[in-house]
């Protein structure tokens, strides 16, 4: 699992318990998994199709330091499938987990097109590609 993504919990991310909105939390997963699918299927234009249960594992509190963690399990004709995690960085202890999220590869149509891709790009073979 490659975490990329640091979150620092504020007062405007907190729940009446004090603790992390569950639907904060959620938008970050949503924006990062999409960031994540642009970049493997080199196309900015990717949208949620679905995702899993979601496990809330534990809670982080404000001050707390969050990463998340997302990784490619699959490759559809017109899709990607990844999984998450998020912990707290400084004790590691999990807070979330989500064993399925699939995003659509679209045209500029809005339709489902195919996307060529069958396995995880790292970014060492992205620079690659660019001149080598």
């Amino acid at each position: 699992m490659n975490f990329h993504t640091r979150k620092w919990v504020k007062p405007e991310d907190l729940n009446p318990n004090g603790s992390l909105f569950g639907g904060s939390l959620l938008r970050w997963i949503d924006e990062e998994a999409a960031i994540y699918a642009i970049v493997q299927l080199e196309n900015p234009k990717v949208v949620t199709k679905y995702m899993s249960e979601i496990n809330f594992v534990s809670s982080a509190k404000q001050g707390d330091i969050i990463e998340l963690g997302i990784t490619a399990t699959a490759f559809g004709t017109t899709s990607i499938t990844m999984c998450c995690e998020v912990r707290n960085k400084i004790t590691r202890k999990s807070i979330l987990t989500i064993d399925k999220i699939v995003f659509v590869n679209i045209n500029d149509y809005g339709d489902p097109t195919p996307h060529g891709k069958t396995k995880i790009k790292y970014i060492d073979e992205q620079f690659e590609d660019l001149g080598n």
